[in-house]
């Protein structure tokens, strides 16, 4: 068991995660992440890997520097599936698990498709037949990419890089106003450090998809870096919300640590 720490930490339980959680695994409360949101909204932690669009949307953390989960192209874990061709697209069903996502797949449709359709709730289990196109996440999203290979999917990461030429920020170490960032980054700084030099452990305990896919997805697929490109793409992410409507502003974002 890893030393005590004193501070109430929260994360997603998705095995693009796990890197960032190595060693610290059981002082980790695991929440979906629209129930982690709404949860570090309620000041039930002082750190949580949230959803970009958590930070987007209240004025009300700080970010710890240098840290997040991130694609600079293809992510296989958030995408669209579809039956119709995506600029004949009417309805969306999308995971309501992820804010995040659910908004960039609004994004990529209106910004890099032109593509307005109406976005419902996707039922849990729903498959591609009953839906013309639906969104998934995280490791569901892998496992489906193992068993339904031949289906035409719309990788939202790889979309985004098209669409803007820059990174895609989903998660990042939300901190409430008043925690010392440089006092709880030193431990999840340690615990990024340790898993990303235990990959290859984590690859072999897991146990989404297949030990091929786990390997490409967690060394090609995902970074785990918050730099200034990633901070632009947030960046531009948030000025598209706002001009969707789907946020009221564009505050300044704080970056601590």
């Amino acid at each position: 068991m890893s030393t005590a720490l004193p501070w109430r930490i929260g994360s997603v339980p998705y095995l693009n995660a796990r890197p960032l959680i190595y060693g610290i695994e059981d002082q980790i409360t695991l929440s979906p992440p629209s129930r982690l949101a709404d949860l570090m909204y309620r000041g039930q932690f002082d750190a949580g890997l949230v959803p970009i669009a958590e930070v987007i949307q209240h004025d009300r953390y700080d970010i710890l520097d240098g840290i997040a989960i991130a694609a600079r192209g293809r992510i296989q874990s958030v995408y669209l599936v579809h039956r119709e061709p995506i600029e004949k697209l009417k309805r969306v069903a999308v995971d309501t698990a992820s804010r995040t996502s659910a908004w960039l797949v609004r994004v990529i449709l209106q910004y890099g498709y032109n593509v307005t359709p109406e976005f419902y709730p996707r039922p849990e289990g729903g498959k591609l037949s009953e839906h013309e196109a639906m969104m998934l996440i995280g490791d569901e999203a892998l496992w489906y990419r193992t068993r339904n290979g031949s289906q035409p999917i719309l990788d939202l990461g790889e979309a985004w890089v098209e669409l803007t030429g820059l990174p895609f920020v989903f998660a990042a170490w939300a901190l409430q106003r008043g925690v010392d960032g440089k006092a709880i980054g030193g431990p999840l700084r340690a615990a990024r450090v340790q898993g990303l030099a235990n990959i290859e452990r984590i690859v072999q305990d897991a146990t989404e998809a297949t030990p091929e896919l786990r390997r490409e997805y967690l060394t090609k697929n995902l970074s785990y870096e918050l730099d200034v490109a990633e901070k632009r793409g947030i960046r531009r992410f948030q000025q598209y919300l706002k001009e969707m409507r789907l946020v009221d502003g564009c505050h300044d974002l704080r970056y601590v640590g």
